[in-house]
């Protein structure tokens, strides 16, 4: 199940619009694979050997040195030109489900993924199959289950139960039951009341913030928050946070914030990748096209590259100038980067994100360091990060040398996890598969009764289309608080004399980053996607109450969020054409089409007739 994620945010849009993707298959792995690479450069984790050899066996380093000595029927790969890394590790992803999302991780070098808020049941199933030796094809996963947050709070708009805290108590309670479901640390802990969005929505208290953080600690476990304001920072390091998840872009670290680092000495989880997303400056665009990573990129991990967050904010300059104040002090920089989110992708953002972090000034090496030993360090995984005797053998090797330049990291060639290589070209004919597929899914002739254009007139009284499912009420919430209302209604007095047309309304509480509207699926289920490029626009006619609203387009190759045109609906009729180029789409892959309200607080209503699909 695909669903949005925005800075820690699951769900969304596409709560009401669920989609299931297959996964993508491959034969079984070999295991108990025993080898020796040469002549390598090698990359330990903290420092480079120019030279050397590394030999593998039942899945763990057994040696590392010069001129090794093995036994002849030990397989020996050629290092030369090439750097030996430990497996990268995501300390911040969302994998919301998706075995896939941990496939293509594996096959771009990250062999270990830390999940902030994952499906307690899929994350369970997953950790249970890799005690028992299984998914050798994918990044091995270590996961919090769910984040505790407020009621209301960030992290509730999913649609799912999802433990909440309103009094130190409920923290012990709600620790206790993470725990039980085998959580490995406690976090993403949320702390974020939305005002980066402009927004007021319910968070933990500070005695509240404290009281799961201290939860944690009587379990011996990690307690990691989520924050996105400077003053956030400042009060989850007062509460005694092990970690902070995402850095600041809303201001420049003042004194006060960098005194409380060093007091404290907690590691930080920048997440760069997903908060240029949100300041409108993703690097995801420029990954697709980059021809190292496309043939690993899956059409989702490729639509949402390229689209970025809905609402932008913050500066990454503030964020830079924090890693630089807090790297000078000696606190810990963690690589991870919020995937799945617009803007990101699991396994590519995390390549991505080292260049990012060497545009904040980190060296290379340092870069590397923070997503191999730094971050098995601060999360207490002592059996990986290191190439050393005795520790995992999951291992990246590349062309070339990242050390020097950190963009070499992308030229993959080969990727081991527990001493197995992974089938990254088995992977790649797979993906090449689905993408030809999605190709020819995208010429198919357009739905049935779609050849005039019309949508629906509502002369029969009723919100039914004609081609697809209909008008349906659509209301949710990107960031957490009340849920807002929205209803349909036919009214009499439609454009053009004619005799009814479709009424829109609802109500948005202030403070909720939410939508409510109507919604037209032109396929025949909800969200399968449709060729209608033989239109080029969609055209109705409006009037209401002198607002603004939002067209808002839903399109498979332009990932979870919709594509957002907005149109005024005065006292008078007035007709409104909107062009599918002005979205960036042909239409090709049509999944819905929503007439909506968006974020905007008080009742609104507005009325709609005549809806088109123009040549």
């Amino acid at each position: 199940m695909r669903t949005l994620r925005m800075l820690g945010i699951r769900g969304g849009l596409v709560l009401l619009i669920v989609g299931v993707q297959a996964t993508t298959a491959q034969p079984p792995v070999q295991k108990n694979q025993e080898f020796v690479i040469r002549h390598a450069r090698i990359f330990d984790g903290a420092h480079m050997v120019p030279n050397g050899d590394v030999w593998v066996q039942a899945g763990m380093i057994k040696a590392v040195g010069v001129h090794l000595q093995t036994p002849s029927s030990v397989r020996v790969i050629d290092g030369t030109g090439k750097t030996l890394l430990p497996g990268l590790i995501d300390a911040h992803v969302h994998t919301m489900g998706e075995r896939d999302f941990l496939k293509s991780a594996l096959a771009l070098g990250v062999t270990t993924e830390l999940d902030m808020g994952a499906s307690p049941h899929f994350a369970a199933e997953i950790e249970l199959e890799q005690a028992e030796g299984e998914d050798l094809d994918m990044a091995d996963l270590r996961s919090s289950r769910t984040q505790p947050t407020a009621p209301d709070g960030h992290g509730t708009e999913y649609g799912f139960a999802i433990p909440t805290v309103s009094s130190p108590a409920e923290a012990d309670t709600v620790v206790d039951a993470l725990v039980a479901e085998g959580a490995d640390f406690i976090g993403e802990i949320v702390y974020d009341d939305g005002s980066e969005y402009g927004l007021s929505i319910p968070t933990l208290s500070q005695q509240n913030l404290r009281a799961v953080i201290n939860a944690a600690h009587r379990h011996g476990k990690l307690a990691v928050v989520h924050v996105l304001s400077l003053q956030g920072a400042k009060d989850a390091l007062t509460a005694g946070a092990d970690g902070l998840v995402h850095l600041f872009a809303d201001r420049a670290p003042d004194d006060e914030f960098i005194a409380l680092a060093v007091q404290h000495r907690p590691f930080v989880i920048p997440t760069l990748s997903v908060l240029a997303s949100a300041a409108g400056v993703s690097n995801g665009p420029s990954l697709v096209q980059d021809p190292r990573l496309e043939p690993y990129l899956s059409p989702s991990a490729i639509a949402d590259l390229s689209t970025d967050m809905p609402r932008h904010f913050g500066s990454l300059r503030y964020t830079a100038e924090a890693i630089r104040k807090l790297r000078a002090h000696g606190i810990q920089i963690l690589a991870g980067t919020d995937a799945h989110n617009p803007g990101t992708a699991h396994g590519a953002s995390l390549l991505d994100e080292l260049q990012l972090l060497v545009n904040s000034g980190m060296t290379p090496t340092d870069a590397l360091t923070s997503a191999t030993s730094v971050n098995a360090a601060a999360f207490r995984l002592n059996d990986r990060g290191e190439i050393a005797a005795g520790k995992r053998a999951d291992l990246l090797l590349v062309t070339g040398d990242p050390t020097t330049e950190i963009s070499d990291i992308r030229n993959t060639a080969a990727v081991w996890k527990f001493g197995v290589e992974d089938n990254r070209e088995d992977y790649r004919t797979a993906l090449n598969q689905e993408k030809e597929a999605e190709t020819l899914r995208r010429q198919e002739p357009p739905p049935v009764h779609s050849e005039s254009g019309s949508i629906s007139n509502f002369e029969d009284g009723t919100p039914m289309t004609t081609f697809g499912l209909g008008w349906r009420v659509s209301t949710g919430r990107i960031l957490g608080g009340a849920n807002p209302h929205g209803q349909m209604s036919l009214v009499e007095g439609g454009a053009n004399g004619s005799k009814t047309a479709l009424e829109v309304s609802g109500d948005i509480t202030p403070g909720v980053f939410g939508w409510a509207g109507a919604m037209f699926f032109p396929g025949p289920a909800p969200m399968v996607p449709v060729n209608l490029s033989g239109k080029h626009a969609i055209s109705f006619w409006t009037k209401g109450d002198n607002r603004t609203y939002q067209v808002m387009l839903f399109a498979k190759s332009k990932g979870t969020m919709p594509l957002t045109k907005s149109f005024s609906a005065g006292r008078e009729w007035t007709k409104v054409t909107v062009y599918f180029a002005d979205f960036g789409t042909d239409a090709s892959d049509l999944q819905g089409i929503m007439l909506a309200e968006v974020a905007v607080p008080g009742h609104f209503a507005f009325q709609i007739d005549d809806v088109q699909l123009e040549r």
